[in-house]
């Protein structure tokens, strides 16, 4: 499912968190082992998961634990060489 623009930041979180959980539960891992391994709490795996507020170097810390660091190009591509280049 592509997430709409039109969801409230609470939706949206919640489907990203939701998105956690399944590749968490995919790769047989409890929360405790998840934190573990990304380095950062079980609370903080189970706010993520749950769609509340967490920094942004928790969410990175995730994403690289569960191999889905690279998807962060998909979330913020790289801008194009033309476009950087004419806006300074």
């Amino acid at each position: 499912m592509q997430i709409p623009n039109e969801l409230t930041d609470r939706k949206i979180l919640g489907e990203v968190g939701d998105r956690l959980a399944r590749h968490r539960l995919g790769r047989n891992l409890t929360q405790a082992q998840l934190a573990r391994e990304a380095g950062v709490s079980k609370r903080t795996v189970i706010r993520l998961e749950n769609g509340e507020s967490s920094q942004l170097t928790n969410l990175v810390r995730v994403l690289r634990a569960l191999s889905l660091l690279g998807n962060l190009d998909a979330l913020v591509p790289a801008p194009l060489a033309s476009v950087a280049s004419t806006a300074f």
